[in-house]
């Protein structure tokens, strides 16, 4: 296991390195393993944790690590995304030279999209130089984790790095879905292979180092970089499958594990790309000492306040009690004479009378009907749920009706209810 980054000297070192550096975010992938979860935002404007949303946390990451200059690059039905972000992420202040700015895919190029990750940076690169940063952090969008990027970025100037990637080990039955690295002992990263099959990995592994899709670039040499990849007719203009495994033989390329520095405790990032990472990184929020602690004061995850009045718990009789037993409640949300057990609820949700909501995720301005039982689902925004229907106790009436994984969790969105039969 490659060693630890070092602790950096000084919070005054790390913070004139974090004002120099300009957060690129990439926004704008489909978002296609998570289904119809997506059908109709990114991925990074999905809902997370009861009232965020999943950009909310890189973009966190970068205010509360002395970051306020940051691009977010969309491209795949991103309105709920733009409007997100001004709504909640305008407060920046530009005469300071503060900014999160959303740039729109522009085919700057010509009448091409981004043709991958680098491509997209590519695309950009006047306005990326017109920053004049001296460190690019290049970040993903679409995953939860809280990460102070100043000793990252620290790591990446004490060990004369031309390209820092962040890493996590993760267990090596997950290697189709990331970026693996071999490093030495010292960090300096040897090899990158993009989503290899676990069979194809080294030595057969029981854990990878997998790549956090975070990498800090000197600012000229990722401009170089990006444009000798762009004149590459056989790139697929891509950081994981092309840029960095070509970096790694010429250039100064590190890993910077994401570990406890006192302890080497992996530290918490999950990937919430399929459905049942997204229920259970959900669903763990609500146990009594979770992983993610969003109740961190001197970490607080930023986001858009929609204002609504306190939850509400209303009746007090058998079979018709206002009850939440193991739950998260965000405002607005009434439980009017029915138990929600072990779920997280989302702003502006109703529960009407003798109705039970077991181990689910609901998401904002969901309605659920007299007399219904919800169980390992996640209903999304803005359903409405008849009266007496059952989700997650019938796994074949489900399936003709919903999604269901292949871990049982049930998804149900608006165009699939207005998709049944009338009652």
């Amino acid at each position: 296991m490659p060693r630890p980054p070092v602790r950096t000297s000084s919070g005054r070192y790390v913070s004139r390195l974090t004002s120099g550096t300009l957060a690129v975010v990439m926004a704008g992938g489909l978002g296609e393993r998570l289904k119809d979860l997506t059908e109709h935002r990114c991925k990074p404007a999905t809902p997370f944790g009861g009232k965020f949303r999943i950009i909310d946390f890189v973009l966190s990451n970068c205010v509360n690590s002395g970051i306020r200059q940051i691009s977010i690059l969309t491209q795949y039905k991103a309105q709920s995304l733009i409007q997100h972000v001004h709504q909640g992420w305008s407060y920046l202040r530009g005469e300071f030279g503060e900014f999160v700015e959303v740039v729109p895919a522009q085919q700057q190029i010509g009448a091409v999209w981004y043709r991958g990750t680098a491509d997209a940076l590519y695309q950009n690169l006047d306005l990326i130089l017109s920053h004049r940063p001296k460190h690019v952090l290049v970040l993903a969008g679409d995953h939860i984790y809280k990460m102070d990027y100043g000793p990252m970025i620290a790591y990446h100037v004490e060990k004369g790095a031309d390209v820092t990637v962040g890493a996590v080990l993760l267990p090596a039955a997950e290697s189709r879905s990331f970026g693996v690295l071999t490093a030495t002992e010292w960090n300096r990263v040897t090899e990158f292979i993009e989503k290899p099959a676990p069979e194809d990995l080294p030595n057969r592994p029981d854990s990878i180092l997998a790549s956090m899709g975070i990498y800090v670039f000197n600012t000229r040499l990722l401009e170089r970089l990006l444009v000798d990849d762009s004149m590459d007719a056989a790139s697929q203009h891509d950081f994981g499958k092309n840029v960095i495994p070509h970096a790694i033989g010429s250039r100064q390329v590190f890993a910077y594990p994401f570990q406890d520095v006192k302890t080497r405790a992996q530290s918490y990032w999950r990937d919430v790309g399929t459905i049942d990472a997204y229920y259970e990184a959900n669903v763990e929020l609500v146990h009594v000492d979770p992983e993610l602690n969003i109740y961190d004061r001197e970490w607080p995850i930023w986001t858009y306040q929609v204002h609504s009045p306190p939850a509400k718990f209303v009746l007090d009789e058998d079979g018709r009690r206002g009850i939440a037993i193991n739950s998260m409640v965000s405002g607005g949300c009434i439980i009017s004479g029915s138990t929600v057990r072990g779920s997280l609820l989302f702003s502006d949700v109703r529960v009407d009378e003798r109705s039970l909501v077991e181990d689910a995720v609901i998401l904002p301005r969901v309605e659920i009907g007299r007399g219904c039982h919800v169980r390992r689902a996640i209903i999304d925004e803005g359903c409405q749920i008849p009266e007496a229907t059952r989700i997650g106790v019938d796994r074949d009436a489900d399936a003709q009706r919903f999604l269901v994984t292949a871990k049982g969790v049930v998804l149900v969105t608006s165009d699939m209810l207005r998709k049944l039969p009338s009652p």
